[in-house]
């Protein structure tokens, strides 16, 4: 019995270590720092000088506003991409070859990605181009330095999670319950609002979550397509460690954006269990 503990703690020992020396101590490292000065002392006025401060909260709502549409749009997107991966194609060759063509672009940089979508939003890239050979336009669209191309090329690098995410979750619902609902009558659309979404529903909450947390707190992909012309909170904590070297009011936000994160990422587990009980 001893032993078998033994055993148990040694192999515990290694991933408990790992975490603790690359995700506790940094992020105690930092949280320490926000609150303290050069000189070693106690203060939040850190904090202070960001929740007090018009500008902070305007970045706010401008990155949480992108993170949000984000989240939404990759989920009108990826969701029925899954369902199509999972439950219409039956060949099994042709899942797999959209499965890859799925997963290959995260093998990428979102650097490269990134500059990828800048050719292609620019003035005279493909995108204006198709546009006005299609007629739907007259002059080129301005995406570069606007909200819109910052939620393009996040839509594009995030998507795939959802499709994973709900893909794996469709996966492992039992065909007999949707068979069941269409024998008692049910029609299919039916069927899909009271039986399949809230079986798949944890699986699209995960993904969502997944995604929030990134398109939130990316900083490659609105760095690149914004231009200068719109700044997320990211790029205000780059700005600190990287020109400025407050690193104590980088620090700070940091852990702001990190709390007001997990805030609303506990808000959507919270509704995610609730739709998942009450169905």
């Amino acid at each position: 019995m001893a032993a078998s503990r033994t055993a148990l703690a040694l192999l515990l020992f290694a991933p408990l270590a790992f975490f603790a020396a690359f995700f506790v101590a940094p992020m105690a490292v930092v949280a320490i720092s926000s609150v303290t000065t050069d000189g070693d002392t106690i203060t939040f006025a850190h904090y202070a000088r960001i929740l007090l401060d018009e500008y902070h909260w305007d970045v706010l709502w401008v990155t949480f506003r992108i993170a949000l549409m984000t989240t939404l749009i990759c989920m009108l997107v990826g969701f029925p991409l899954a369902w199509y991966l999972v439950r219409i194609v039956r060949w099994r060759t042709w899942r797999r070859i959209c499965v890859i063509l799925v997963i290959v672009p995260l093998f990428t940089s979102n650097i490269v990605r990134s500059f990828g979508w800048m050719v292609l939003l620019g003035r005279t890239g493909l995108v204006n181009q198709a546009l006005m050979t299609l007629g739907l336009t007259e002059r080129p669209i301005r995406f570069l330095g606007t909200e819109t191309g910052i939620l393009i090329g996040l839509v594009y690098i995030l998507v795939p999670f959802v499709v994973l995410a709900v893909g794996n979750a469709l996966a492992t619902i039992d065909s007999s319950y949707e068979e069941a609902s269409a024998d008692l009558g049910v029609g299919p659309a039916r069927t899909f609002w009271f039986v399949t979404l809230p079986l798949c529903l944890p699986g699209a909450v995960s993904g969502a979550i997944i995604v929030f947390a990134l398109a939130v707190s990316a900083y490659v992909t609105p760095a690149l397509l914004s231009g200068g012309q719109i700044t997320v909170f990211s790029m205000l904590i780059f700005q600190q460690y990287s020109s400025v070297f407050d690193f104590h009011y980088g620090a700070a936000l940091s852990i702001t954006l990190l709390v007001l994160t997990l805030v609303l990422v506990g808000i959507a587990g919270r509704i995610g269990d609730a739709g998942r009980r009450a169905a």
